[in-house]
């Protein structure tokens, strides 16, 4: 028995599971990305900067524990703390935009 191969676009596997752009189930899956993608970015940061995340913790006074949870997407990170991060943290400079 032969099966025919389809292959997919990673666009289209989304639409086909969490529906097309839009949609209320779509937006809630965007918006878990979007909160995924930034702990993602934390965490290669902080690699990139070889720094445990005590160490990370320490230099922006906050705890080893909410590091980790931002990095793995259990807390928000709020903006005043990503801050904190980015500048006291990593010694770079925070750059949000808004798009309408």
């Amino acid at each position: 028995m032969k099966t025919k191969n389809s292959i997919k676009s990673l666009a289209q596997v989304i639409d086909e599971h969490f529906g097309v752009r839009g949609t209320s189930q779509r937006d809630s899956f965007e918006e878990g990305y979007k909160d995924f993608k930034m702990g993602a970015m934390i965490h290669e940061a902080r690699l990139q900067k070889g720094l445990t995340q005590q160490q990370l913790a320490d230099k922006c006074g906050t705890t080893k524990s909410y590091i980790s949870r931002i990095e793995n997407n259990i807390k928000e990170v709020r903006i005043s703390t990503l801050k904190k991060i980015v500048e006291i943290g990593f010694g770079g400079q925070l750059e949000l935009s808004i798009k309408i």
